[in-house]
């Protein structure tokens, strides 16, 4: 089990130093990947609560932070299918070359109609524009000279240089059957939504499985599986916690209950605490440097 960590993203937190301190710190103590997510809107008067209000850009901060470490892995999870691909290869590209080859580059659909109308993207069949989405992503990455005419993208005879190197892996979001049968099809893996039922993920691991078999890919155990950790510290609490959430012992229990479940990683998010996202700065960094070091690999 590969353990990683969110940085500062969302919230008063979410400042330039935070995120180098979590990052160092992580580095430090041996945690796999550091991770961010996406948010472009929050909908006047929407539910979706704090996490979602005030999100710093994931791309933006990540080459940020790659400029500040050295041995770290970069994740996000995830970038939604309402931008556009061939503008997004390329940042993906040089986000991968400048950090040496360290990204992993998280895909989804998108859920919130909102940021499709702001990017002036249709909300329906987003299914069949995922897979394309994907399919120009790999192109402009590989092909010599990169061609596409799609449903929903097109792409003149061009160059599209340079090529990342390594090509990252591409792993895709999702939680309907539909959309881990593609994970399975398309993708190097998946990773969990924050609404993810993490007692139930091994079900989710088999169906993705499942899928990569059917489609005639050899590949399929080196599939990784990763958790999007919505973690909540907690002092000893009722007997129907949800996982992750918790004491520190009960949450490291936790995280092995899932590797067993069949889940590759790991990434305690902590910016889905609303505890920490409506904090002052200094209160949310303590909890999360306790947080860094008892959680670490090492721990």
């Amino acid at each position: 089990m590969r353990v990683g960590f969110a940085v500062p993203q969302s919230g008063p937190w979410a400042t330039p130093g935070n995120m180098r301190r979590v990052a160092a710190r992580a580095e430090e103590l041996g945690y796999h990947e550091l991770w961010t997510f996406q948010r472009v809107l929050y909908p006047v008067g929407h539910p979706m609560g704090p996490t979602y209000r005030s999100v710093h850009d994931p791309l933006v901060t990540l080459a940020y932070l790659a400029g500040v470490t050295s041995t770290i892995r970069l994740g996000v999870a995830i970038v939604n299918a309402f931008v556009q691909p061939v503008p997004l290869a390329k940042q993906l590209a040089t986000l991968q070359n400048v950090s040496l080859g360290r990204l992993t580059a998280g895909l989804g659909l998108g859920w919130l109609r909102e940021e499709f109308e702001a990017a002036g993207v249709g909300f329906e069949h987003r299914g069949r524009r995922g897979e394309e989405f994907v399919q120009v992503l790999r192109k402009a990455w590989q092909d010599e000279v990169v061609e596409h005419h799609g449903e929903f993208y097109q792409v003149p005879r061009s160059h599209i240089d340079p090529k990342p190197a390594p090509v990252p892996p591409i792993l895709l979001g999702g939680t309907a059957d539909v959309a881990l049968r593609r994970a399975g099809r398309l993708a190097d893996g998946w990773i969990s939504s924050s609404r993810e039922d993490l007692s139930a993920v091994a079900g989710r691991i088999e169906l993705i499985k499942s899928a990569a078999v059917a489609a005639g890919r050899r590949d399929a155990d080196a599939f990784r599986f990763v958790c999007r950790g919505v973690t909540r510290v907690r002092p000893e609490g009722a007997a129907d916690r949800q996982p992750l959430t918790g004491t520190y012992e009960q949450i490291r229990a936790d995280v092995g209950e899932l590797a067993a479940q069949g889940v590759t990683e790991v990434f305690h998010d902590l910016n889905f605490d609303p505890q920490i996202v409506t904090s002052d700065a200094k209160e949310a960094m303590r909890r999360a440097e306790e947080a860094l070091e008892a959680l670490a690999p090492s721990a």
